[in-house]
Parts: structure tokens; sequence; C-alpha cells
């Protein structure tokens, strides 16, 4: 059981407490805490990330069709439908699971939405991938997968990927398949599909911009790959992979090993094999070191004995906004051991692993979002890709309606005012307010700052010396799927136009963040140094 701690006063109460106590906690008169003043022209620079910074994920599965994570309101089906496509995760109730037909990557309003977040990667893979056939002809695909396969890729498929990559200036991040369909006799990876797989990518115009040899190997239990497979197993299969990109994509950056878990699941009783042990086997070779981050699994996963679980009234609480913090240092630690120098990548991450849990799609998620963002940019992360663009739950767009979440307008204003150069605040505001900054993009001197009011009663107020435009998301229900900037809903207009994101101006003094707010605010003439 976890203890949380509420950062208004001290107070502390238990994981499984409930919501009523926490607000009634939380309603008690407490001091205001002291103004916190900020100097933009002064904030010294600390780092930079990728252009592509802001990326999503865009899984296997759902180009190919298949079964992946249902949403809340509509699981359904039974263990005798669950075909060997689906990941066997055990003690997993299969009516997680939704059989769905393949993404329709043309989608004019898709296709549009993912573009006002570019540039960015797209990241295909996820645990499907790591048993799926590539299909490289232009014959009709066979009705079931060939031995040692679980999935189908055609190559019409695989072309709407490469052209909804271009229409929404994404690069491409992928892996390959590891299961027993690609190995030789001695049980070593092969690179024949991979070889098709790549020469028809280039075929079609596209590029693979960087790759995982497969998802989250040290879950391979899980994951695809064969029984038995162990570190060891890794090592040789690396070698074979490394092989393969520098002959067949050498412009492609490698990326590895791509674990998940050991600083939040694996701590807490969820075992799978040792990302150490694996890098030992494998040794230095990747261009970015790789790692996935979810800090917990949503409800659907509840069965999976001992992976943590968490609740809508942690979701602002410091422990769970550090959870991302904690699991970075972890694989920090393994880089700087294993492949020093070498930039990192966050190549999937979400509310939570199995799809997310209800309030994922709420404004409550969106406070862990751009938080996530915000701190990992300090932390020199140099690329995070959410999971998922528009599956499941803990989506950034509704996958029925193509709706957009509150986590996709913040992700669009993060897109629109927060620049590639990381700078320092200098300040320690309390501990329920998170401020990051950046270079305000497209503005030389400019800063934009991001100022998340995680506290759920309290204002607090920020002090600055020079007038900026504020943008402020707010909403009446934190459970809510709406959102609102400056007082206004933000949702599609007529032909699914953007609104206009517009910030408000506020004249230079005390600027008061509501509770459960987050702000940016934009300083076009700091006249920063550190952003010329």
């Amino acid at each position: 059981m976890y203890e949380l701690v509420s950062h208004r006063g001290g107070r502390r109460w238990p994981h499984v407490a409930s919501a009523a106590l926490i607000l009634a906690a939380l309603a008690q008169p407490l001091p205001a805490a002291e103004p916190i003043t900020l100097a933009p022209a002064r904030f010294q620079r600390i780092g930079a990330v990728d252009e592509r910074f802001q990326s999503f994920n865009v899984e296997m599965v759902e180009v190919t069709g298949g079964r992946f994570w249902a949403p809340y309101r509509k699981q359904a089906g039974t263990a005798a439908e669950t075909p060997a496509a689906t990941p066997s995760v055990p003690g997993l109730d299969p009516t997680a699971f939704r059989m769905r037909q393949p993404l329709d990557l043309s989608n004019p309003r898709l296709r549009k939405l993912a573009a006002a977040l570019g540039p960015s990667y797209v990241r295909v893979s996820g645990t499907w991938a790591n048993s799926t056939y590539f299909h490289d002809a232009d014959t009709p695909a066979p009705a079931t997968p060939p031995a040692g396969f679980g999935g189908i890729l055609t190559r019409g498929q695989w072309r709407a990927v490469v052209d909804f990559a271009k229409s929404s200036d994404a690069r491409i991040i992928t892996s390959f398949a590891v299961s027993d369909g690609v190995r030789d006799s001695q049980g070593v990876w092969t690179s024949g599909q991979a070889s098709e797989f790549a020469a028809f990518t280039k075929a079609a115009g596209g590029t693979i911009a960087a790759a995982e040899l497969f998802n989250e190997p040290n879950f391979a239990a899980i994951g695809g790959a064969p029984k038995g497979y162990d570190a060891a197993a890794y090592g040789r299969d690396f070698a074979a992979f490394k092989r393969f990109a520098k002959q067949s994509l050498p412009g492609m950056l490698i990326l590895g090993p791509g674990s998940v878990g050991e600083g939040a699941l694996v701590a807490t009783g969820f075992s799978g094999l040792s990302t150490r042990d694996i890098l030992q086997a494998s040794g230095r070779g990747v261009d970015a070191f790789s790692y996935h981050f979810y800090g917990g699994v949503s409800k659907r996963c509840s069965s999976m004995k001992g992976a943590p679980q968490t609740s809508p009234e942690v979701a602002l609480s410091q422990e769970w906004l550090a959870l991302t913090d904690r699991e970075a240092a972890f694989y920090t630690k393994l880089r700087d051991q294993f492949e020093p120098g070498k930039p990192l990548w966050l190549t999937e991450t979400g509310e939570t692993a199995c799809g997310g849990n209800p309030w994922a799609a709420s404004f409550l998620d969106t406070f862990r979002y751009l938080n996530q963002l915000g701190s990992l940019a300090k932390r020199g992360v140099q690329v995070v890709a959410h999971n998922t663009l528009s599956a499941s739950d803990y989506a950034l767009i509704d996958e029925e309606t193509l709706t957009p979440r509150p986590s996709y307008w913040g992700a669009l204003l993060w897109r629109k005012l927060m620049g590639t150069t990381v700078l320092e605040t200098g300040t320690a505001p309390a501990s329920d307010v998170h401020l990051y900054s950046h270079c305000l993009r497209g503005q030389p001197g400019g800063v934009a700052v991001l100022a998340i009011n995680a506290d759920r009663a309290a204002a607090f107020d920020l002090l600055t010396p020079l007038p900026s435009s504020r943008y402020e998301l707010t909403t009446a229900n934190l459970m809510g799927s709406t959102v609102e900037l400056n007082g206004k809903e933000l949702k599609l207009g007529t032909g699914d136009t953007l609104p206009e994101i517009a910030g408000r101006p506020s004249p230079a003094g005390k600027v008061t963040l509501a509770p459960a707010s987050i702000t940016f605010l934009a300083f076009p003439n700091a006249g920063n140094a550190s952003c010329h």
C-alpha cells in the first residue's frame, strides 16, 4: 500500500483513502504560500531537447487490426475468442481486449490533428509488433499468420503509415519481429523479414528514422519471444541486428534496449529480465538509450500480482507526478554505466499500462502529461513518445469520434510555445506548484513558462517583472472530457478547423494560478541571452 502525502500542510493518508476523506482534509483552511518572483530575462540555459521532443505512438496492432485494450465502456469478449495474436498475460481477463479493424490513417481529421503536433516522431511498435509477419507481396495476405507469427502486416497497411508520417511531419520509429518465425535452426534472430520490411519502406518513399530491436525485451516472456528467452539470447540477437542495420539501414538510429518498469513495476514484484543483464550481454552499440515508463497498471490489469494501481484521488499528488523522475533516474544510471554520453529517449509512456484508467481521458491526466514533459526536458531526455495518439483511454484523441481530449490541447499548447532550449527558473515554489521554462518557440529572446498548480483547493501567486501572454487551462470537472483556455472551451470548429490558440494579455505584476490549473506564460520581450 502506498503512503501518499498532501503537500498542503504535510498531511498524510493511505493510498486507499476515499475521495471524500481527502477532499475534506483539503477543504480545511491553510496559510497561503509566499508568492514566487520570476525573472525570465535571467533564466539560464541548462540544456536542449530534440525538435521532435513531443512525439506519439501508433501501436502496430492498430495498423494491422486485432485485439487491443478495450475502452471501459465497451469491454467485450471471452477467453475462447482470444487468438494467439493477443499477448499472453497470466491472470488477465481477456475481456480487457477488443477486436478492432485497422486504423484509417488517411482520415483527414486524424491527419490534421497529428500534423498540428508536428514535427514529431511516430512510433509504430508495441508488444504485438514482436510477432507480426510482414507480407511482402501485393497478393492477398494469408487468412492466418504463418507459423511462428501472431499477426500480419500488409504492404498497403505499411504504405499508409509512410503516407501518414509524411502528412504529419513525423519521422517513423519502429521495431522488428523476434518470434519463432524469424529464428534459424539454432534459435538465433535472422534478418530476412526485417530486410524485406526495410526495402519496402524505401520503395514506398519512406524512411525508418530509428528503431529498437523489439518492444520491451525485459518482458520477453509475454512479448512474443521464444520460450526461455534470456539476456544471453538478446545479446546474440542484438549483434545480428546491428549487422543488419549497418548494411540495410545505415541512416537509421539504433535505439535500445527499450525496457520498462524497473523503477516502478518490477520494484513492486512484477518481474522480468534484468535490463542490466541485457546490457551486459549486448555490449555497446545504440545511438540513443531508450526506455519505457508507466507509473502503474490500469484497472484492466488489476489481477496482475504485485503491479501497482493508482486512483484519481492521487492523480495530482507529488508522489504520482514524481514517478517519472524516479524511472528516468533508474535508466539514466544504466545509460551512464553501459552507454555513457548517449542521448536518452522515452519511446513509450502513458497514464498507466494496459490502456490507461478511465480518468486517463480526462483533464486530470493532463497534469501528468505536461509535468512529465517539463521534468524530463530538464533531465536531458531528448524524445518523449506518448502512448497512444488515438487508441484506448490513455490516447490524446478519442478513437471513435476522433475528438481531441484535454491532454491533446495541452500537447498543442506545448508545441506552440515551448522551444527546444531548456531553461532553469531558479525558483523553489510550493510543493504542489511545478514550474518549467523553455525559450519561446519562434521568438528570439523570448521565454515561455509552464506553471502547474496541482493543489485542488488553493491558488498560488507568481510575480513577474514583465507583461506576458497568458494561456490558462481549467475545467469545472477534473474528471470530465472538456477543458477551457482562458475561460473558453477548446473544441474543433466547422470543417474540423482548430480553434484559435491565443493568449490573454497579462500585465507585469501578480499572476494568480487558480487551483487545479495549468498555465503557460509567454514573455516575447524577455530579452533572454540564451534564447537568441
